[in-house]
């Protein structure tokens, strides 16, 4: 028999449904809700540290939030700049409890050993970090590869032959690099936490209980991941950029960093359409490759994992009215300021302006 689905006195998630989602961080998760995002961290004294945030959409991305293929670039970029500061707040924290006294880690742990402004980085210091972080991926996937093929076109005849070896170059250089970092140990730790949110995204959206025994069960891919993102981003490029032809270098380096919004755009609408229609059979197998190279992605996740997977997932749930405020699974977790600091009640509700969450990764 199958479990009962997880029901509370706000449960809603038959009606009215949201696309939660997030991404790993370092000993970690963030999940991203209508109206806060939650980065739950797990310290070396075992103890689950939450940081909860509003969502705030820039005024671009309010505007254009209905407009399809041109939304989606927008949206990855709010999505990055929530990212980085999940991260920036998971390394700190992890960083603070690394450097704690012996046998202190635990009874610190959430007390401000650490002062560090690791949640409120923003303005330009976070524009300018998304800002690079988009930079160093348009030079990595999108120049490299046409000047690798520029040097090869001396001996190609064909424009066609030579967009396809540019693309070619293009998804050889993302799969070695999602492989390649996973060779680092705490890259394989981030890539089990990126099971672990993959797995309670999937309980959640199934109706199963969010507790380790339940949220277990489930795949470690989903397909609105955003390793999937990139790689409907790549696939795309190389059918877009075969229509443009073979020009002069130059025009060929500004189309392919001109229209990376476009791609994005049109990747968030694909995979958004994906996520919907899932089921059906050609969907399904046109999804197959995104959901088969997230096995480089993801590990499998120990409990320990997946329980700060759930607790991340709680609090924004809790802040949509999803679940009651005063559940009592969100005590397994401490929550925190943006420094580490303990906050002696729950985070109210705000106000703010809601965003729809990107992918699930």
């Amino acid at each position: 028999m199958p479990p009962a689905p997880d029901h509370g006195p706000q449960h809603a998630r038959a009606t009215n449904p949201v696309a939660y989602g997030g991404q790993a961080v370092i000993e970690g998760v963030m999940m991203r809700g209508r109206r806060e995002m939650a980065v739950a961290v797990r310290t070396p004294g075992g103890e689950i540290l939450v940081w909860t945030g509003p969502v705030r959409s820039s005024g671009l991305a309010r505007r254009i939030g209905g407009w399809p293929f041109v939304r989606g670039g927008v949206l990855l970029w709010d999505t990055m700049s929530l990212g980085v500061r999940a991260l920036i707040f998971s390394a700190a924290t992890a960083e603070a409890h690394r450097e704690a006294p012996p046998g202190r880690g635990k009874r610190n742990a959430g007390r401000g050993h650490a002062q560090a402004p690791t949640g409120g980085i923003t303005g330009p210091a976070l524009w300018g970090t998304v800002a690079l972080s988009i930079l160093f991926s348009v030079l990595l996937f999108f120049v490299l590869p046409l000047l690798v093929t520029a040097w090869l076109d001396r001996f190609v005849g064909s424009a066609v032959v030579s967009n396809v070896i540019e693309g070619l170059i293009r998804v050889g250089i993302l799969f070695a690099y999602i492989a390649g970092i996973g060779h680092v140990p705490e890259i394989r730790r981030v890539y089990a936490y990126h099971g672990a949110e993959h797995k309670t995204v999937h309980a959640w959206e199934a109706g199963d209980p969010l507790d380790v025994a339940h949220v277990r069960r489930h795949p470690l891919a989903h397909p609105r991941c955003g390793t999937a993102f990139m790689l409907v981003v790549v696939l795309l490029a190389m059918v877009v950029f075969m229509g443009l032809g073979r020009p002069d270098l130059l025009p060929r380096l500004v189309s392919r960093v001109i229209l990376v919004p476009l791609l994005a755009g049109i990747a968030y609408e694909a995979l958004k359409f994906g996520a919907r229609h899932h089921g059906h059979r050609v969907v399904a197998a046109v999804l197959r490759p995104t959901l088969k190279l997230q096995r480089l992605t993801t590990r499998e996740p120990d409990d320990a994992m997946l329980e700060v997977a759930v607790a991340a997932l709680l609090r924004v749930l809790a802040a949509d009215g999803r679940i009651a405020a005063d559940d009592p699974r969100l005590a397994a977790a401490r929550l925190v300021d943006g420094a580490g600091n303990p906050l002696p009640a729950p985070i109210r509700l705000t106000d703010a302006p809601t965003a729809e969450p990107l992918a699930a990764d």
